[in-house]
């Protein structure tokens, strides 16, 4: 049995074609722009993905929440990439530590599922896994991913809008 902490799911509704919703999430270029990476490696099926935290420009509270870690490394592991309707990755949630050996923490696992509706096209984000983080990381990772998830989604909204 999970925890009521173990999942956290946002779902925004975007007035966007299927397609330009997918390329923002989709593409690496453009789904590192609304999240706040730089210097990023490409998206591919099994293979490490990395960056560097940039806050976005996106959203301002999401900017600020993301400000104490400018230039953090980041990694996720791309899981699976089904154009136009599933993009996901695993990687260790809220490893912001650089002192800290992660590795041997299971990996959370983000999925973007996106379905055309008739506003436009609907996207439910899904982070799974935190009951199998260790208990001194588990609620903080829960809180802070809680709430990024909230305002990427306001993020990826904004950039949308500015990219049209």
């Amino acid at each position: 049995m999970t925890s009521q902490i173990d999942r956290i799911e946002k779902t925004i509704v975007l007035n966007c074609a299927l397609e330009r919703v997918w390329c923002a999430i989709g593409e690496a270029r453009q789904f590192s722009a609304w999240m706040g990476l730089t210097n990023y490696s490409e998206f591919v099926p099994g293979a490490l993905f990395t960056a560097k935290m940039a806050p976005t420009k996106f959203n301002a509270e999401f900017e600020k929440l993301q400000e104490p870690f400018d230039g953090l490394q980041v990694k996720m592991t791309i899981d699976q990439i089904q154009r136009p309707r599933l993009f996901s990755f695993r990687f260790h949630p809220f490893a912001v530590d650089p002192d800290a050996d992660y590795s041997r923490e299971p990996m959370n696992l983000v999925m973007f599922t996106l379905q055309e509706v008739p506003d436009g096209t609907m996207v439910t984000i899904t982070e799974t896994g935190f009951d199998r983080i260790p208990v001194e990381r588990r609620a903080m990772a829960y809180e802070v991913n809680d709430r990024g998830w909230a305002l990427a989604t306001k993020a990826l909204e904004s950039y949308l809008a500015a990219t049209r």
